[in-house]
Protein backbone atom coordinates (compact mmCIF):
# COMPACT_ATOMS: atom_id res chain seq x y z
CA UNK A 1 0.00 0.00 0.00
CA UNK A 2 0.99 3.30 -0.67
CA UNK A 3 0.17 7.20 -0.24
CA UNK A 4 0.15 9.99 -2.34
CA UNK A 5 0.67 13.35 -0.62
CA UNK A 6 -0.08 16.86 -1.99
CA UNK A 7 2.10 20.02 -0.25
CA UNK A 8 1.33 23.24 -0.28
CA UNK A 9 4.52 25.24 0.54
CA UNK A 10 5.56 28.66 0.65
CA UNK A 11 9.21 30.40 -0.25
CA UNK A 12 9.31 28.57 -3.19
CA UNK A 13 10.02 30.95 -6.28
CA UNK A 14 12.44 29.31 -9.19
CA UNK A 15 13.79 26.13 -10.43
CA UNK A 16 16.47 25.94 -7.58
CA UNK A 17 14.32 26.29 -5.00
CA UNK A 18 12.55 23.19 -6.50
CA UNK A 19 15.55 21.55 -7.26
CA UNK A 20 16.72 21.83 -3.40
CA UNK A 21 13.34 20.55 -1.83
CA UNK A 22 13.61 17.37 -4.40
CA UNK A 23 16.74 16.43 -3.22
CA UNK A 24 16.20 16.76 0.14
CA UNK A 25 13.21 14.42 0.00
CA UNK A 26 15.45 12.39 -1.84
CA UNK A 27 17.38 11.44 1.21
CA UNK A 28 13.68 9.65 2.48
CA UNK A 29 13.87 6.32 1.73
CA UNK A 30 10.94 4.71 -0.79
CA UNK A 31 9.60 8.69 -1.30
CA UNK A 32 9.19 9.51 -5.29
CA UNK A 33 8.66 12.84 -6.10
CA UNK A 34 6.04 13.06 -8.95
CA UNK A 35 5.89 17.07 -9.23
CA UNK A 36 7.37 20.25 -7.41
CA UNK A 37 6.00 24.13 -8.99
CA UNK A 38 7.30 27.14 -7.77
CA UNK A 39 4.87 28.67 -9.74
CA UNK A 40 2.07 27.06 -8.21
CA UNK A 41 3.33 26.79 -4.63
CA UNK A 42 2.53 22.79 -4.97
CA UNK A 43 4.22 19.39 -4.48
CA UNK A 44 3.09 15.81 -5.50
CA UNK A 45 4.78 12.81 -3.59
CA UNK A 46 4.55 9.07 -3.95
CA UNK A 47 5.90 7.31 -0.94
CA UNK A 48 5.11 3.98 1.18
CA UNK A 49 2.64 4.42 4.10
CA UNK A 50 5.55 4.67 6.77
CA UNK A 51 6.86 7.53 5.49
CA UNK A 52 5.40 10.10 8.04
CA UNK A 53 3.90 13.55 7.25
CA UNK A 54 6.34 14.96 9.81
CA UNK A 55 9.59 13.73 7.96
CA UNK A 56 8.13 14.83 4.64
CA UNK A 57 7.38 18.58 6.58
CA UNK A 58 11.19 18.15 7.87
CA UNK A 59 13.08 17.41 5.16
CA UNK A 60 11.34 20.36 3.27
CA UNK A 61 11.52 23.04 5.64
CA UNK A 62 15.75 21.74 6.37
CA UNK A 63 16.16 22.12 2.77
CA UNK A 64 15.95 25.95 3.24
CA UNK A 65 13.57 28.87 3.95
CA UNK A 66 10.70 27.08 3.03
CA UNK A 67 7.11 26.08 4.95
CA UNK A 68 4.77 23.36 4.67
CA UNK A 69 1.67 24.29 4.94
CA UNK A 70 -0.64 22.06 3.72
CA UNK A 71 -0.58 18.27 3.49
CA UNK A 72 -3.27 15.94 1.84
CA UNK A 73 -2.57 12.68 1.92
CA UNK A 74 -4.89 9.88 -0.90
CA UNK A 75 -4.35 6.40 -0.44
CA UNK A 76 -3.52 4.85 -3.98
CA UNK A 77 -4.65 1.68 -3.22
CA UNK A 78 -8.14 2.54 -2.55
CA UNK A 79 -10.38 1.62 -5.93
CA UNK A 80 -12.23 4.73 -6.67
CA UNK A 81 -15.61 5.71 -8.64
CA UNK A 82 -14.34 6.25 -11.96
CA UNK A 83 -12.09 3.81 -14.17
CA UNK A 84 -8.31 4.44 -13.45
CA UNK A 85 -7.61 3.54 -16.96
CA UNK A 86 -10.11 5.55 -18.49
CA UNK A 87 -8.91 9.33 -19.47
CA UNK A 88 -11.21 12.57 -20.93
CA UNK A 89 -10.71 13.55 -23.69
CA UNK A 90 -10.10 17.31 -22.25
CA UNK A 91 -6.89 15.00 -21.06
CA UNK A 92 -6.14 13.16 -23.73
CA UNK A 93 -5.89 16.47 -25.92
CA UNK A 94 -3.65 18.02 -23.02
CA UNK A 95 -1.60 15.10 -23.40
CA UNK A 96 -1.06 15.07 -26.92
CA UNK A 97 -0.34 18.95 -27.16
CA UNK A 98 2.01 18.42 -25.04
CA UNK A 99 3.95 15.93 -26.56
CA UNK A 100 3.87 18.06 -30.08
CA UNK A 101 7.01 19.11 -29.67
CA UNK A 102 8.57 15.96 -28.81
CA UNK A 103 6.92 15.01 -32.39
CA UNK A 104 8.28 17.73 -33.76
CA UNK A 105 11.64 17.02 -32.42
CA UNK A 106 11.89 13.72 -34.15
CA UNK A 107 10.35 14.47 -37.37
CA UNK A 108 12.80 17.04 -38.25
CA UNK A 109 15.55 14.41 -37.44
CA UNK A 110 13.58 11.93 -39.50
CA UNK A 111 13.55 14.54 -42.41
CA UNK A 112 16.97 15.70 -41.94
CA UNK A 113 18.11 11.43 -42.26
CA UNK A 114 15.82 11.43 -45.68
CA UNK A 115 17.71 14.60 -46.99
CA UNK A 116 21.13 12.86 -45.95
CA UNK A 117 20.39 10.30 -47.75
CA UNK A 118 18.95 12.04 -50.53
CA UNK A 119 21.76 14.29 -51.19
CA UNK A 120 24.29 11.15 -51.01
CA UNK A 121 21.68 8.42 -53.05
CA UNK A 122 22.35 6.32 -50.25
CA UNK A 123 19.33 4.43 -49.44
CA UNK A 124 20.73 1.68 -47.43
CA UNK A 125 19.01 0.61 -43.75
CA UNK A 126 22.64 1.03 -41.41
CA UNK A 127 23.95 4.90 -43.14
CA UNK A 128 20.04 6.07 -42.57
CA UNK A 129 19.29 4.44 -38.94
CA UNK A 130 23.31 5.76 -38.07
CA UNK A 131 22.87 9.18 -39.05
CA UNK A 132 19.06 9.13 -37.31
CA UNK A 133 20.42 8.12 -33.88
CA UNK A 134 23.62 10.49 -34.07
CA UNK A 135 20.57 13.05 -34.71
CA UNK A 136 18.76 12.23 -32.25
CA UNK A 137 21.64 11.93 -29.25
CA UNK A 138 23.35 15.10 -30.79
CA UNK A 139 19.69 17.10 -30.22
CA UNK A 140 18.75 15.49 -27.21
CA UNK A 141 21.67 16.33 -25.15
CA UNK A 142 21.56 19.81 -26.39
CA UNK A 143 18.47 20.35 -25.04
CA UNK A 144 19.52 18.59 -21.67
CA UNK A 145 22.76 20.53 -21.47
CA UNK A 146 20.13 23.62 -21.31
CA UNK A 147 19.71 23.24 -17.64
CA UNK A 148 21.93 20.69 -16.43
CA UNK A 149 20.93 20.95 -12.32
CA UNK A 150 16.88 21.12 -14.23
CA UNK A 151 17.62 17.97 -15.86
CA UNK A 152 19.31 16.05 -12.91
CA UNK A 153 16.78 16.50 -10.59
CA UNK A 154 14.14 15.55 -13.61
CA UNK A 155 16.10 12.77 -14.21
CA UNK A 156 16.90 11.40 -10.83
CA UNK A 157 12.89 11.33 -10.21
CA UNK A 158 12.85 7.94 -12.35
CA UNK A 159 15.98 6.72 -13.77
CA UNK A 160 17.31 3.49 -12.34
CA UNK A 161 21.01 4.24 -11.82
CA UNK A 162 20.60 7.98 -11.48
CA UNK A 163 18.32 7.42 -8.54
CA UNK A 164 21.59 5.91 -7.08
CA UNK A 165 24.34 8.02 -8.59
CA UNK A 166 24.21 12.27 -8.94
CA UNK A 167 27.26 11.62 -10.63
CA UNK A 168 25.58 9.70 -13.33
CA UNK A 169 23.06 11.67 -14.16
CA UNK A 170 25.45 14.66 -14.38
CA UNK A 171 27.35 12.64 -16.76
CA UNK A 172 24.33 11.03 -19.10
CA UNK A 173 23.56 14.36 -21.20
CA UNK A 174 27.63 13.77 -22.35
CA UNK A 175 27.32 10.59 -22.93
CA UNK A 176 24.41 11.04 -25.53
CA UNK A 177 26.83 13.62 -26.64
CA UNK A 178 29.39 11.14 -27.29
CA UNK A 179 26.88 8.77 -28.60
CA UNK A 180 25.53 11.43 -31.16
CA UNK A 181 29.59 12.36 -32.48
CA UNK A 182 30.14 8.54 -32.64
CA UNK A 183 27.07 7.37 -34.98
CA UNK A 184 27.55 9.95 -36.61
CA UNK A 185 31.39 9.46 -37.39
CA UNK A 186 31.47 6.15 -37.71
CA UNK A 187 33.56 5.04 -34.55
CA UNK A 188 33.80 1.77 -33.20
CA UNK A 189 29.98 0.92 -34.36
CA UNK A 190 30.09 -2.51 -31.99
CA UNK A 191 30.65 -0.66 -28.69
CA UNK A 192 28.43 2.09 -29.69
CA UNK A 193 25.58 0.26 -30.38
CA UNK A 194 26.05 -1.89 -27.33
CA UNK A 195 25.98 1.09 -25.33
CA UNK A 196 23.21 2.53 -26.49
CA UNK A 197 21.25 -0.83 -26.44
CA UNK A 198 22.38 -0.87 -22.67
CA UNK A 199 21.12 2.72 -22.05
CA UNK A 200 18.29 2.25 -23.61
CA UNK A 201 17.24 -0.64 -22.02
CA UNK A 202 17.51 0.66 -18.47
CA UNK A 203 16.08 3.89 -19.07
CA UNK A 204 12.92 1.98 -20.63
CA UNK A 205 12.99 -0.03 -17.31
CA UNK A 206 12.70 3.32 -15.14
CA UNK A 207 10.62 4.60 -16.92
CA UNK A 208 8.14 1.00 -17.25
CA UNK A 209 7.92 1.58 -13.34
CA UNK A 210 6.73 4.65 -13.03
CA UNK A 211 4.30 3.91 -15.56
CA UNK A 212 3.19 1.24 -13.94
CA UNK A 213 3.17 2.83 -10.70
CA UNK A 214 0.58 5.86 -12.51
CA UNK A 215 2.94 8.40 -11.43
CA UNK A 216 2.56 11.80 -12.48
CA UNK A 217 6.16 12.71 -13.46
CA UNK A 218 7.91 15.11 -15.60
CA UNK A 219 10.14 13.52 -18.75
CA UNK A 220 13.73 14.23 -18.53
CA UNK A 221 14.28 13.33 -22.34
CA UNK A 222 14.63 17.17 -23.23
CA UNK A 223 15.29 18.62 -20.11
CA UNK A 224 13.29 21.65 -18.66
CA UNK A 225 13.20 23.25 -21.46
CA UNK A 226 9.86 21.49 -22.59
CA UNK A 227 7.49 20.64 -20.19
CA UNK A 228 7.16 16.52 -21.25
CA UNK A 229 4.67 14.09 -19.35
CA UNK A 230 6.02 10.66 -18.69
CA UNK A 231 3.69 9.00 -21.19
CA UNK A 232 3.93 5.42 -23.25
CA UNK A 233 5.40 7.35 -25.71
CA UNK A 234 8.46 7.94 -23.62
CA UNK A 235 8.75 3.91 -23.44
CA UNK A 236 8.50 3.86 -27.13
CA UNK A 237 11.11 6.12 -27.71
CA UNK A 238 13.36 4.03 -25.73
CA UNK A 239 12.64 1.13 -26.56
CA UNK A 240 12.53 1.79 -30.39
CA UNK A 241 16.38 2.99 -30.02
CA UNK A 242 17.16 -0.21 -27.90
CA UNK A 243 15.34 -1.91 -31.18
CA UNK A 244 17.52 0.33 -33.80
CA UNK A 245 21.02 -0.28 -31.94
CA UNK A 246 20.20 -3.93 -31.90
CA UNK A 247 19.45 -3.90 -35.23
CA UNK A 248 22.57 -2.28 -36.51
CA UNK A 249 24.55 -4.74 -34.33
CA UNK A 250 22.94 -7.68 -36.57
CA UNK A 251 23.78 -5.39 -39.75
CA UNK A 252 27.53 -4.78 -39.18
CA UNK A 253 28.22 -8.86 -37.38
Amino acid sequence: MSTQYQLTIQGMHCSSCENKIRDALAKIDGLNTDAISAKSGNATLHAPTNVSEQAIREAVENAGSYQVTKIEQTDLDTPSKQNPHQTSPASQEEAAESLYPLFMIVGFIAGVTVLVAWSTQRWEIEPMMRHFMAGFFIVFSFFKLLDPPGFVSAYRGYDLIARRSKAWAWSYPFVELGLGVMYLMAWAPVTTNIITLILMLIGAAGVLKVLLNKQAIRCACLGTALNLPMTKVTLVEDLTMALMAGGMLILIA
